[in-house]
């Protein structure tokens, strides 16, 4: 693939009108995976790139070791940009390396990062990960539980954060990367907080949600459920069943709700 072929690509997937913005794109999102590749695997990456693209994926000192939402920090700092928007040329970035590089080069690119960034190699390889925009999330919360906008983000984040608590780590692991990058906070927060999962009643459950929202728990069983409905959709069949298979009896009803 050509220099101009790639950022051809890139605009195109990611809805640019103009090629300086896909190349701007490419740079910032390839000079930050410079920063998080093993040397080896960056010279191996650059060795199949365009002379043009090169430089940017050069590397340059030791290897950062950051996760996927600080490569999308500092890809939005680079292009001063939101996360939502770092986000969206990232993977089409990502799309691009795809097209570019023998699928051999992709399949050393994933082993060389961790697993929350599979969203960005799906693209690579062609998997195509849909994650459910946030915005599009916290509407579907807020249209359930009767909330505006802010008070949606309260309760989902409220949430989120205490089943991370009650989820084994590994499991908040695997459920990160299939939520959008906005929504990573509260389960990293939870994550940290109990790194193993924490044995608590559906009431204490409701209680912490309650505690961190601002609510009465009649109101945090609400929006558990209407987040619960939303995380549903939001998810894969196989991270769904790990959730579920890790709660008790008594979170069934909250489970099997659908407001």
């Amino acid at each position: 693939m050509e220099y101009e072929d790639f950022i051809t690509v890139v605009a195109h997937e990611a809805v640019l009108d103009d090629t300086e913005k896909a190349a701007r794109a490419a740079q910032a999102t390839l000079e930050t995976l410079a920063e998080r590749l093993s040397p080896g695997e960056a010279r191996d990456l650059l060795a199949e790139l365009p002379a043009q693209l090169k430089p940017w994926i050069h590397p340059a000192g030791d290897r950062q070791i950051f996760d996927a939402d600080e490569f999308l920090r500092r890809v939005g700092e680079r292009l001063g940009a939101d996360l939502a928007t770092a986000e969206r040329l990232s993977r089409a970035v990502f799309y691009a390396l795809g097209r570019a590089v023998s699928p051999k080069e992709i399949a050393d690119l994933a082993a060389d990062l961790p697993g929350d960034f599979q969203p960005l190699i799906a693209e690579a390889q062609g998997r195509f990960a849909q994650i459910l925009p946030a915005e599009e999330f916290l509407n579907r919360v807020a249209m359930r539980a009767g909330l505006d906008p802010d008070r949606a983000r309260l309760a989902t984040e409220a949430f989120l954060e205490t089943l991370a608590e009650r989820l084994a780590g590994g499991d908040v692991d695997d459920l990160i990367p299939q939520l959008p990058v906005q929504l990573h906070g509260p389960l990293k927060r939870g994550r940290s907080e109990a790194p193993d999962a924490r044995r608590m009643s559906l009431e204490k459950f409701l209680g912490r949600i309650a505690e961190r929202e601002g609510v009465s728990p009649d109101e945090a069983r609400d929006h558990a459920r209407a987040a619960f409905a939303t995380l549903r959709e939001a998810v894969a069949d196989k991270e769904l069943f790990d959730l579920s298979a890790q709660l008790p009896a008594d979170f069934w009803a909250l489970l099997a709700a659908n407001p």
